[in-house]
């Protein structure tokens, strides 16, 4: 047998298992991926809200992330949750010094479900400046979107800023928003892709980081990008349609293999940006 591509995740640990690096293994494990994780931080949280977040030094996060990268074959990275601008400088030297021919994947994690903001402005100018011009592709919803380019206000220009600044695509998705269809659209320098989701009736933990993992495994598997895209959303949103209620919060994505082609989604090409 052949083994699996590997994807290498730059995350946080979520104690309940609905996001952060929990998200990224089931998600690559049930799309054909080897999972290999470095902890970001750890957080205290629960279904309902994040409490704290504890990240690593800087210097036990280099060493785990250089031996991974010595000794496994990376096929592509994706970075979550980051907790502090030390780990995301940390991030961006491995990307520029060892990883500079590797495919990125970058969800800029900026606040919780519950609402709490888990990004100083120092780590979000880090996530501008270091981050976004290495990243083939990042994947904010609108708030991150808008956050993470002072403030515009359109999902057009928001991805526009973001292309400025170097990154190769963006993926926004659009829950946020209160249309009656989740709207995400996918934007490179000269097209747009739109896709249209029936929205679901609850609230869930970890559907950013399900989506951004499907993405990584996607393109690790040698998609394309809007394929890719296209499948990630697929196997999100069957997820999340199967998603539970455990906690007192959020509802848990369901992230097992039967999600893979559970459903099927048409895009639609929307012209230049």
């Amino acid at each position: 047998m052949n083994p699996p591509p590997v994807v290498l995740c730059f995350s946080g640990h979520d104690p309940t298992g609905g996001a952060g690096l929990q998200a990224d293994i089931e998600t690559l494990s049930s799309l054909g991926c080897r999972a290999c994780t470095v902890v970001t931080a750890l957080t205290s949280q629960d279904t309902t809200n994040v409490l704290a977040i504890l990240p690593q030094k800087k210097s036990d996060f280099l060493h785990q992330a250089r031996l991974l990268i010595a000794d496994l074959p990376i096929s592509i990275v994706k970075i979550g949750l980051l907790g502090s601008a030390d780990i995301a400088m940390a991030v961006a030297e491995l990307l520029m010094a060892e990883l500079e021919s590797i495919p990125v994947v970058l969800d800029p994690v900026l606040s919780a479900g519950g609402g709490k903001p888990l990004a100083r402005e120092d780590l979000i100018e880090v996530i501008r400046q270091q981050l976004l011009p290495l990243a083939s592709v990042s994947t904010p919803n609108i708030l991150e979107a808008r956050q993470l380019t002072g403030g515009m206000e359109s999902p057009g220009d928001c991805a526009a800023e973001m292309l400025r600044l170097g990154c190769q695509w963006v993926l926004i998705t659009g829950t946020h928003f209160t249309s009656v269809e989740v709207v995400n659209r996918l934007f490179g320098t000269h097209s747009m892709l739109s896709w249209n989701w029936p929205r679901l009736p609850h609230v869930y933990h970890g559907s950013g980081c399900t989506l951004a993992s499907a993405l990584a495994a996607n393109l690790a598997n040698g998609l394309t990008m809007d394929m890719a895209c296209v499948k990630a959303q697929e196997f999100t949103w069957a997820s999340l349609n199967s998603g539970f209620a455990l906690g007192k919060g959020q509802w848990l994505p369901n992230r097992g293999p039967s999600q893979v082609g559970a459903i099927k989604i048409d895009a639609h090409e929307l012209g230049g940006i």
